[in-house]
Order: structure tokens, then C-alpha cells, then sequence
């Protein structure tokens, strides 16, 4: 059964008058799936999600914008975490599922500047359950997802489908050991790369660096949404350390943090590739 919900979003802690108003929200239809797509496909879909459990379906205010979109996501993710094996060779789990509020953000960010993705090849790392995905392909670019996750590439292809009639290029990627057909789509490198709530693991810093001076073109961008981990401002110093530079805005949390119920502050990097000339190259 499809359950459908209302996720709104604030700048400040939630008063009482809120849930509320959430409810009344909550009573507004969601809209039919986007004219012309193919229903084998959405079917197919569907099918491959089966093994993450029940689905719903939630509105997401895409703030700073003005604009939303209907995510459909895991009904229950601490069900789908307690069925979850880990994987001790990558310290895997599938923590993508869950609707972030940094991918919320990155999503309004791009929202209000679609310009500056319209025509372009973009990548997203990491596209989680395609919310981020979804205001890319709004926005007009050329958009390739890439996840460790097959689940993460099906639920993001379908809520493109769903939203925008269209899907991403999905690929599958470890970025610790990316793989030749993922380098070879890569090409020289995209103009724009995304990611949202990349880093976890110390580790993984190191890799995802070299992985990005790979894939982003000389002159090329990074835009990076982080809450504060410390991996993630780790990486954001060695970057800029690297000579990338360019604005970190920050921002009021849209959502409570799924784990801990907090409005935390997201920061939103654009960061530029030096062009070869400029970093020695």
C-alpha cells in the first residue's frame, strides 16, 4: 500500500502551529507520475526496489526555493537497517534510503540557479534516493548518476521518471576503485560535479580527492553539500589547499536530521578546478 506524507521544511526549530500546518499540507494530492513515461520501465523499477520493503511517497519543499518535489523513498528505514548485513570490506550500509537533509538543500540550491546547469554534462556522487537528481534533470542538464548502490541508481531513476519523464545515465561506481567503463564514460572530466553528504569514513578522503582531480574538467566545479563532519571539511581544506576555490554558503538545515532530530548547518561549497596553468600543470 502507498502511503502519502508531507515533509516540510524550516529555518528555525519547529514550533507547535507547524506539524499543523503539515498535516493540512498533507491533504493536497500528490500529482500523477510525468505524461508519456514508459510503464514497463516504472514496473522494472519496482521490481528491482522489492528487497529495501514498502514504499511511500513525501513531499519535499526544495527551500531555498519555492519549489517541491514527491520523493518516493523507503516506508521504514530502521527496518531496512536492521535487515541490513554489513559489509566489513567497505563499511557499507545502506544508509542512501533515507531522505537527507543536505541533499534537500543541494537540491533548493540548484533550484534557484538553474542556469548554471541547463546543457551541461553534470555528475552526481552518491544521488541517495534521486532528490538531487531529480532538480538536476529539472534544471536541463545532461545528468549521469554514479552510487555504490544499485538499489540508490533504481530508486533515483525512478523518481526521475516519475518527476521529469526521463532518467539519469546510471552507473555503478566504488570510488576507492573506480572502474574502467566508469573512467571511460568520464572521458576528460564533467563541467560540474555534485555530491551531498559524501564522506563517513576517514578513509575515504584521500580516495574521493583523487577521484575528483580525475573526473572535473581544468576550470571545471564541485558543488559539495556538507553538515559539518569532519571528514568532509578535511577534504574541503585539501581542495582548497589545491589551489580550488570559490563561495561556501551556509544554511539553516531545511529538515531534522533523521538520526538526531537537530536543525543543523549545512554549508554549500562551489568549488572550481585551477585550470592546468595555474596548479602547475
Amino acid at each position: 500500500m502507498r502511503v502519502e506524507a508531507i515533509v516540510g521544511h524550516s529555518t528555525t526549530r519547529p514550533i507547535s502551529w507547524q506539524s499543523l500546518w503539515q498535516r493540512a499540507k498533507g491533504l493536497v494530492a500528490r500529482p500523477e507520475p510525468a505524461d508519456g513515461i514508459c510503464l514497463s520501465r516504472r514496473h522494472e523499477l519496482l521490481a528491482r526496489l522489492a528487497p529495501i520493503g514498502p514504499l511511500r511517497t513525501d513531499r519535499i519543499e526544495l527551500w531555498p526555493s519555492d519549489e517541491a518535489l514527491w520523493i518516493t523513498h523507503t516506508a521504514d528505514f530502521e527496518r531496512l537497517l536492521s535487515n541490513s548485513v554489513y559489509d566489513f570490506a567497505t563499511d557499507y550500509m545502506p544508509n542512501w534510503a533515507e531522505i537527507w537533509p543536505c541533499g534537500v538543500l543541494l537540491a533548493g540550491v540548484i533550484a534557484q540557479n538553474p542556469e548554471a546547469l541547463r546543457g551541461q554534462r553534470v555528475l552526481e556522487l552518491g544521488p541517495g534516493v534521486g532528490v538531487t537528481a531529480v532538480a538536476a534533470l529539472r534544471a536541463g542538464a545532461d545528468l549521469t548518476v554514479a552510487d555504490y548502490d544499485m538499489g540508490a541508481l533504481a530508486l533515483t531513476s525512478l523518481n526521475a521518471l516519475d518527476q521529469t519523464g526521463r532518467e539519469p545515465r546510471a552507473m555503478h561506481l566504488n570510488w576507492r576503485e573506480p572502474s574502467r567503463e566508469f573512467l571511460r564514460v568520464a572521458g576528460e572530466g564533467w563541467p560540474l560535479v555534485l555530491g551531498a553528504d559524501l564522506l563517513y569514513e576517514r578513509k575515504d578522503v584521500r580516495p574521493l580527492l583523487a577521484l575528483l582531480e580525475r573526473i572535473i574538467l581544468p576550470g571545471g566545479e564541485l558543488w559539495l553539500g556538507e553538515s559539518g563532519r569532519e571528514e568532509a571539511q578535511r577534504m574541503v581544506k585539501a581542495l582548497r589547499w589545491r589551489k580550488w576555490s570559490g563561495p561556501s554558503e551556509p544554511y539553516t538545515s531545511p529538515l531534522p536530521d533523521p538520526n538526531y532530530g537537530t536543525f543543523d548547518v549545512i554549508t554549500v561549497h562551489k568549488l572550481r578546478r585551477p585550470l592546468e596553468q595555474e596548479d602547475g600543470g
